[in-house]
């Protein structure tokens, strides 16, 4: 027998749209409410319909719980990446010598959230630094590949040709590579490599808004590097 349909075609759906549409049902046929039995989802007992939605209550109740806890650890990782970022940006603003900038912007993305490993190079900088470890040779097609990052790259470590600007390249499985310009449409003047052992800490999507701002803000401190013009 289907137990969708009743007696004269009567629906379980009729059932229930009468009954929501009709609020006094109930009140008029209170006794009801003490007679319906239901099957608990916590065993095979019988609990009364009074039991049913408080069980029904507790279960939101928790689920509601769960979602504010969740809220709350999201916040407070907000609030801890926000305070590192301050003073990474902090680090950069007193640094008074151009030329200890690139460092500075590695060392302390390093420090403050615990990068393995870091690297930069840069192109089409004064001539005054030339001979710096970030004016170390780079290739046109590594100068390419940064210019056509619309936004970091994050991934696995793939042979690029940045890696091999890190202390031990053999060490990295993922990596994060951030451009360096001056608007959304110049060409990058330089890039930025981080990297990590593990394969899931640079996973493809993960963190790409923090890194862009990473780029803007490394970009922007970067430019005291460029020939005055």
């Amino acid at each position: 027998m289907n137990t969708s349909s009743g007696v004269q075609g009567i629906t379980e759906s009729d059932i229930a749209e009468y009954l929501a549409n009709t609020p006094g049902f109930f009140e008029r046929q209170a006794e009801l409410l003490s007679t319906i039995q239901l099957t608990s989802p916590h065993g095979n007992r019988a609990v009364s319909l009074q039991e049913r939605q408080m069980e029904m209550l507790r279960e939101r109740i928790k689920g509601l719980e769960r979602k504010i806890m969740d809220m709350v650890r999201s916040g407070q990782e907000n609030v801890a990446i926000a305070d590192r970022l301050h003073r990474w940006t902090h680090s950069i603003l007193l640094t008074q010598a151009p030329a200890d900038l690139p460092g500075v912007v590695l060392e302390e993305l390093k420090m403050e959230f615990m990068i393995p490993q870091a690297g930069m190079r840069l192109w089409d900088i004064d001539p005054a630094f030339i001979g710096r470890t970030f004016t170390r040779p780079v290739s046109e097609d590594a100068r390419s590949f940064a210019t056509s990052l619309p936004v970091p790259y994050c991934g696995l470590n793939s042979g690029f040709e940045a890696v091999r600007w890190l202390d031990d390249p053999s060490e990295v499985r993922s990596l994060a590579m951030i451009p360096l310009r001056h608007g959304e449409q110049s060409p990058a003047f330089g890039l930025i490599i981080l990297a990590s052992p593990e394969a899931t800490r640079f996973a493809p999507g993960l963190g790409l808004e923090f890194l862009q701002r990473i780029g803007e803000l490394s970009s922007a401190a970067l430019t005291r590097l460029h020939p005055v013009l």
